[in-house]
Parts: structure tokens; C-alpha cells; sequence
């Protein structure tokens, strides 16, 4: 391989490693940012059906 194909490799591979290493930083540094994270309170519709749920969840989404 030549030395412009060894450069090329070398700022690929090392730009890709960068935006690794900063993503996982980001993930392992921010405090706190659970509180942020909401989750999926909805049932799928045979769920629904089966315990009379729907009116109560078409409630609660209206809002």
C-alpha cells in the first residue's frame, strides 16, 4: 500500500475511534440524565381487550 493510502487508513480508523471513545465518554459522564428517560406505558390491543383497558389508556392520551 502506498503512504497516501496509509494516511487515509490511519485518519479513518483513528476519526472512527475518536467518535467512539467520546460517545462512550458522554454515556459514562452525564449525571443524572436517567430522570430524562420515559417509558412505554402502552399495551398492545389483545392486552387491551382482555382487560378493559382501552377506554382508560384513549384517556389518558387525549390529554
Amino acid at each position: 500500500m502506498t503512504s497516501s493510502g496509509w494516511i487515509i487508513m490511519a485518519l479513518s480508523v483513528g476519526s472512527v475511534s475518536a467518535l467512539l471513545a467520546w460517545c462512550v465518554y458522554k454515556v459514562f459522564t452525564v449525571p443524572e440524565e436517567s430522570e430524562h428517560v420515559h417509558g412505554f406505558e402502552q399495551e398492545p390491543p389483545d392486552v387491551q381487550e382482555s382487560t378493559g383497558r382501552t377506554s382508560q389508556i384513549r384517556r389518558r392520551t387525549r390529554r
